[in-house]
């Protein structure tokens, strides 16, 4: 719902860039981007979508008191009405936060260049379809790289094949386990993900 405040904001040139975020999961990264712009006078998260209604991020989001909705495939893959829900908030930014599936194409062509993702793992290498959470970081160990990281990127048709907006890194030793691999990549997601959220928005008009 657009609120009355947005509005009154609106006619005084003061209405922030409004952020979506969807995920599937506990929605850690959500939780951070939340906490980034509580207080912001750039931005704010309007809305948290999730495929699982039972998501945590869905408590996340009600503990900042911020809308969510849920849905299903059909409704995500067979119908307008995520996109309605995304214009009718005038949406600037959909965040996917760890979210597993693929974007359809009418969301793409609704919002282009206007989605991005968080991926646990420097692409291309160890990305794609099924490359998700632990998997990644197993494949990892087992492929004994010696970096490991992140990677922020422009969604497209493909998993994890769009255009890179930032990669941050850090030496996997021989020391580290599935755990620790996995606590450092999650440092450096909490770390950049808002910071490059404020920094596209700064540049949108």
């Amino acid at each position: 719902m657009v609120t009355n405040q947005y509005l009154k904001d609106k006619r005084f040139n003061i209405v922030k860039k409004r952020i979506a975020i969807f995920a599937s999961g506990s929605g850690s990264n959500a939780q951070k981007i939340m906490e980034h712009f509580k207080y912001s006078s750039l931005a704010e998260v309007a809305l948290v979508l999730s495929n699982n209604v039972d998501a945590y991020v869905l408590q996340r989001a009600d503990n900042f008191e911020i809308p969510s909705h849920v849905f299903d495939r059909k409704t995500f893959y067979e119908s307008e009405e995520i996109i309605d829900i995304l214009k009718r908030l005038e949406i600037d930014l959909i965040v996917l936060a760890g979210f597993l599936w693929l974007v359809p194409e009418n969301l793409l062509k609704a919002f282009p260049n206007k989605i991005i993702n968080i991926h646990p793992a420097l692409l291309p290498k160890f990305g794609g379809k099924g490359m998700y959470g632990d998997r990644v970081h197993k494949a990892v160990l087992e492929a004994g790289v010696e970096e490991h990281g992140i990677t922020i990127h422009f969604v497209n048709e493909n998993f994890d094949e769009g255009e890179i907006i930032q990669q941050a890194k850090f030496k996997v030793e021989a020391e580290d386990t599935l755990e620790t691999i996995k606590f450092k990549g999650q440092q450096l997601e909490h770390q950049y993900f808002p910071k490059v959220i404020e920094n596209l928005l700064k540049k949108y008009n």
